[in-house]
């Protein structure tokens, strides 16, 4: 129902406009009926996929929150680690050991389906050639400052695939928000605006068939009366 005390009174005639039909018959208004009745149907639907993608959404910043904090000590711990590693061995040697060493890496693409929205997912496949290099000279101080920035690396991935995560659900739900108020506002309000004003002309007119025929029945009586 429309409420009148609203700063707003437009959005009342919005709701209220009726569909235009092309003949104002009882088969008409059936399928009026059968239409509001679908549409009831398509907007629980709508509504149902909506609070879906809204707790996904409010899950995923959440994740994406933590993960930001966790990345951020990550890459404290990563610098700190290469600040001491770099001067135990020099910035020269260390520079030398990183472009002799080999770090493969790879990564794992696919898609989940989430109320119809493809989020992408990211895993990342562990290589022992990553944790370190091969060369003879390098120390724990190296391995763990490889091991860091592996742990780094990780978790851009996991942040980069959150926050596509992101925006595929939030141009989502703008979507399916903009479905839900043309079905809540404009299309059930002016199906049932229209099923209203049929039902109101055609209760009218049968009132006034039901006076016709009574006049009718009354004036055939009385004739009747006159005859005898």
């Amino acid at each position: 129902m429309c409420d009148y005390t609203t700063e707003r009174p437009d959005k009342c005639d919005v709701m209220t406009t009726k569909v235009q039909v092309t003949r104002p018959t009882k088969i008409e208004l059936t399928r009026l009926k059968r239409r509001m009745k679908l549409a009831t149907r398509i907007q629980k639907i709508v509504k149902d996929r909506l609070s879906i993608l809204i707790m996904e959404f409010l899950q995923t910043v959440k994740e994406c929150t933590v993960l930001k904090e966790k990345l951020l000590m990550d890459f404290r711990e990563a610098y700190k680690a290469l600040s001491i590693t770099t001067g135990y061995h020099g910035h020269a040697i260390l520079e030398k050991e990183m472009l002799a060493a080999e770090m493969a890496f790879r990564i794992t693409a696919y898609t989940r389906n989430v109320a119809g929205v493809r989020m992408p997912v990211f895993e990342t496949e562990d290589n022992d050639q990553f944790s370190g290099s091969n060369t003879p000279d390098t120390s724990a101080l190296t391995d763990n400052s490889a091991r860091l920035a592996r742990e780094c690396l990780k978790s851009v991935i996991q942040l980069s695939e959150l926050q596509n995560s992101l925006e595929l659900l939030g141009e989502e739900i703008n979507k399916v928000k903009r479905v839900n108020n043309a079905l809540e506002y404009i299309v059930i309000p002016g199906l049932n605006a229209t099923v209203k004003y049929l039902s109101m002309k055609f209760e009218e007119r049968d009132r006034e068939e039901v006076a016709r025929l009574k006049y009718v029945k009354l004036l055939i009586e009385q004739r009747e009366a006159y005859a005898y």
